[in-house]
């Protein structure tokens, strides 16, 4: 099966690698520091901080699919996914400032309000630029490998945005009290203006497959079902939620250990810095080992290690030689890079099972369907860690926590996400489409297109004939 006209340019790959880099740089900003942000600088009661996020996430559960749906069914002469790029970046990068501005309510309900309404905003314009930009994956190639390493360029702007995320923010604002309210402001208009630019570049530089933009559109309880009905999807999605609940979990969490069990605040950004390093350095390992090995091996040994490093750091006492954080934060980014790259590579597989077995394809349905449930898992798990170090008796910037709020975050950062990556790893053990099983599923849509595309020019030249004959006769009357 010739495959070279699947071939990406690395022009391709960069430009649409980069568009990650605004998601990736506003998703991590707000899932490490929105949390400490609420508390320690808005100083809000962890109570109503946790009711602002869970409110706030919790209106994904509507319009992800919703939206993925309406990128499915969008005509225009930029075809279905790419006009929400050039119209959603400008909101996009204002609805994010918003978030970081404590505006002159009281605080309180109000105030916590206002914090769950912004969430709300925001994330419906991110929605409206995300889930196409996502959905334009399998559509840009239908190549296994050529998917992986698309998926790694992507991962790679994704990683060094998300090191520039943890870096900057902490310089910008040099610690989390209320007098840097400021200076958090100043950090939401610099990064809503760099996140939201690249995503011009995407527009600019892909292009949507016009066979796939001419196919009739599924309705949404179709798609539902062609989704519960594709084992391999769902599998794929349990792969992604245990992994993207462990990130999350783990970005807010590390920075409440290290500030409060280890007494490294002030060193937060060079630990982090350095796991997310290692983190894009280490892509090509994944990159090769995906193509030599397979998807869901590779995937099972990169979170495994991404546990026991986990659980090993939870266990480190204050005193410790930063050396030896530093050193656990390298190999937890190994772990990081693959969580980074596998779970998105596996996704697209699915896409060609469906239309094998539908003679449909759902990309936007299927997409929108893995970030509802992701954000039906992040509006419970970060709620539910906030009120956990409320329920422990945490206070804000106190110099030293109770003995069980120690205990809570020890617990939030190492033994939460092992068992949470254990169950990631028993889902990509049962993964059934590997390589081969891929391969089979690709050639067979080959030949049907190849018989559709006979027939369909078989029908153009017998409705030719039949014009010249009828046009013989009367061109002799």
């Amino acid at each position: 099966m010739d495959t070279s006209s699947e071939k990406l340019s690395r022009r391709t790959k960069l430009l649409y690698g980069l568009g990650d880099w605004g998601f990736s740089t506003t998703g991590t900003i707000i899932s490490a520091f929105l949390a400490m942000f609420l508390s320690d600088v808005v100083h809000l009661d962890m109570r109503l901080a946790a009711a602002a996020v869970f409110v706030g996430r919790s209106w994904d559960w509507i319009n992800d699919p919703l939206i993925g749906h309406i990128s499915d069914r969008t005509r225009s002469r930029w075809g279905r996914r790419r006009p929400f790029l050039l119209f959603g970046f400008i909101p996009f990068g204002l609805a994010f400032s918003l978030l970081w501005w404590i505006p002159p309510i009281p605080r309180g309900p109000a105030l916590a309000c206002y914090y769950a309404l912004a969430l709300v905003l925001f994330d419906t314009i991110a929605t409206f630029t995300y889930m196409p930009y996502f959905a334009l994956t399998p559509e840009l190639t239908l190549d296994y490998d050529e998917r992986t390493s698309l998926t790694s360029y992507r991962m790679f702007f994704s990683i060094i945005s998300g090191l520039v995320a943890f870096v900057v923010p902490d310089l910008i604002i040099g610690g989390f009290r209320p007098e840097n309210a400021p200076r958090a402001l100043a950090m939401g208009l610099i990064f809503g203006i760099t996140s939201a630019l690249p995503l011009l570049g995407v527009f600019a530089g892909t292009r949507e497959r016009p066979e796939f933009q001419a196919q009739a559109q599924p309705s949404v309880r179709e798609s539902l079902r062609a989704a519960l009905g594709n084992p391999p999807f769902l599998f794929a999605v349990g792969i992604y939620l245990a992994t993207w609940m462990v990130i999350d979990l783990l970005l807010p969490m590390l920075r409440y250990y290290l500030k409060y069990c280890l007494g490294l605040e002030s060193q937060t950004y060079l630990i982090l810095g350095i796991a997310f390093g290692v983190a894009a350095l280490a892509l090509p390992l994944w990159n090769w080992v995906s193509h030599h090995w397979n998807k869901r091996y590779a995937y099972m040994g990169g979170m495994a290690m991404l546990g026991v490093v986990m659980g090993a750091m939870a266990l480190l006492q204050p005193g410790v030689p930063l050396l030896a954080v530093l050193g656990l934060a390298a190999l937890a980014g190994v772990g990081v890079s693959a969580a980074h790259v596998l779970p998105w590579a596996i996704i697209p597989d699915a896409v060609e099972y469906d239309e094998l077995k539908t003679g449909s394809r759902h990309e936007g349905a299927f997409y929108s369907l893995v970030m509802l449930m992701h954000k039906v898992a992040v509006s419970l798990v970060v709620p539910a860690a906030l009120l956990i170090l409320g329920w422990a008796g945490y206070v804000p910037n106190a110099a030293e926590q109770a003995p069980r709020v120690l205990t809570a975050i020890r617990a939030l950062v190492g033994a939460a996400p092992a068992l949470l990556l254990a169950g990631g790893i028993t889902f990509a053990a049962l993964y059934p489409l590997d390589r081969k099983a891929h391969l089979a599923v690709r050639q067979e849509l080959a030949r049907r297109r190849a018989l559709a595309a006979g027939a369909a020019a078989e029908g153009a030249g017998a409705a030719a004939s039949a014009d010249a004959a009828v046009a013989g006769p009367a061109a002799g009357a």
